[in-house]
């Protein structure tokens, strides 16, 4: 059997290009007219390969790579072997991530699964929808009455957008996603299997029974957001639930009804965020985080994998555990308990404070 290429390169550039395409700073006398032909990890880069050192746990890796190039922060070029070009850069990461798009631009969103341009006579679309041109729809999606779609998006097989839903242009809907009472903005890539629009979780509940509450919002989701695979975006109950700009929610994420989310926010996966709770710009949570409804968490505040958030997050702060707390009061009840444990506290001195380290 053949070994699939998934990915096709787009360029083989020369190191010299490398250099232009990222700002990085190459030793002098350097032979810039190498060129490269792929980009691998430290310990399976060969010849013509380019790879990179991020993070600092990698830096043992660095001196037995052979690839042809590395791109590094300055304090690690001295560990570069003498075969590979040390590219000083000061954020490697980032540089890495333009060259990749450079050299793979098919690996940047969900694509045609035909590879092809246009209408699929297999899509289904009602005539009162509006497709503007460039648009790419695959074979069995739904596109509903009123709908807008804007030049450049792709629609992937088995999607369906619901009635008067507005999707911007550029954007990319991954197959077998379902888009309802949304209004979606420019360059807004949505992986396969999500789910935006539905009804919120909304019950008036009582010991007659659970009334169910009709929700009339909207799920707003403006530019450059990303949505991972078989996420579930509720629309409000009777505001919008809002994703702000540039925020990247990774798979497998639960937002509820009237959820407000602000700009450039990253949602790792298998969080879940209750209704009516509003994230303030350039917040985090961590893997498997949960917060309650109608809390608001502050500019830039960061919550740790697994935490359980019951109250409002200051901005910048940074909390963990469940219930959330501030770190540093985590670490200060885990080191007692840790010497509650091995039957140190009644020992002489052992009720000094605990020192806290920054």
């Amino acid at each position: 059997m053949s070994a699939p290429v998934f990915f096709r390169r787009a360029c083989t550039p020369t190191l010299a290009e490398i250099v232009e395409w990222t700002g990085a700073t190459a030793p002098a006398g350097a032979e810039l007219s190498t060129v490269i032909t792929s980009v691998a990890p430290l310990d399976l880069a060969g010849t013509g390969a380019l790879t990179f050192l991020d993070n600092p746990r990698y830096a043992p890796m660095v001196a037995a790579t052979r690839a042809s190039a590395c791109l590094v922060p300055a304090k690690f070029a001295a560990i570069v072997p003498a075969g590979t070009v040390a590219l000083i850069a000061t954020e490697p990461y980032r540089s890495i991530a333009v060259i990749l798009a450079k050299l793979y631009p098919d690996a940047l969103r969900p694509s045609s699964i035909f590879g092809t341009e246009g209408i699929s006579p297999g899509a289904f679309i009602h005539p009162e929808a509006r497709i503007e041109a460039g648009v790419t729809i695959d074979p069995g999606a739904v596109i509903g009455p009123r709908a807008e779609i804007g030049s450049g998006t792709t629609i992937g097989a088995n999607s369906v957008v619901g009635p008067d839903v507005r999707i911007g242009r550029s954007c990319s809907i991954g197959p077998q996603s379902t888009i309802l009472n949304a209004l979606i903005g420019n360059q807004v890539i949505i992986h396969p299997g999500v789910r935006i629009g539905q009804d919120g979780f909304g019950f008036a509940m009582s010991a007659r029974g659970h009334l169910k509450v009709p929700q009339i919002g909207r799920v707003v989701i403006q530019d450059d957001v990303e949505i991972g695979a078989n996420s579930a975006i509720d629309r409000g109950s009777n505001r919008d639930t809002i994703i702000g700009e540039g925020t990247k929610i990774d798979n497998l994420v639960q937002i509820a009804h009237n959820v407000v989310i602000g700009r450039h926010c990253v949602i790792v996966s298998q969080g879940g965020i209750s209704g009516s709770t509003t994230l303030g710009d350039f917040a985090v949570t961590g893997g498997q985080a949960g917060l309650t409804g109608h809390l608001t968490i502050g500019t830039g505040a960061q919550i740790g994998a697994q935490a359980g958030v019951m109250a409002d997050v200051p901005a910048g702060a940074r909390v963990v555990g469940s219930p959330a707390q501030p770190v540093r009061d985590l670490f200060k009840q885990t080191a007692i308990l840790k010497r509650l444990a091995r039957g140190e506290w009644n020992k002489p001195g052992a009720n000094a404070p605990v020192e806290e380290k920054n």
